[in-house]
């Protein structure tokens, strides 16, 4: 069961993340990579800087939303330079 809320929550991190980043959705299967990608450098993030938000469906949404949101923005910022 749990797997399947990973899919659900990357999925939905993926989309808001488009949706705010770029204006637009990737894909289900982008948003779904996208938003797990983002789930894990979230945490990462949220770790160092010393931020919890629990272990709530709604915290890690907002923790895969955020790791999400710098992802595109690190690979605009490489596409950009490229």
């Amino acid at each position: 069961m749990s797997l399947i809320w990973w899919l659900l929550i990357g999925a939905a991190a993926g989309w808001l993340s488009g949706q705010i980043m770029k204006g637009r959705g990737f894909g289900v299967l982008g948003n779904i990579l996208v938003g797990i990608i983002g789930a894990i450098l979230g945490g990462w993030l949220f770790g160092i800087l010393g931020i919890s938000t629990g272990t709530s469906i709604v915290g890690s949404l907002i923790t895969a939303l955020v790791g999400a949101m710098v992802l595109l923005a690190i690979v605009g910022a490489v596409k950009k330079a490229a």
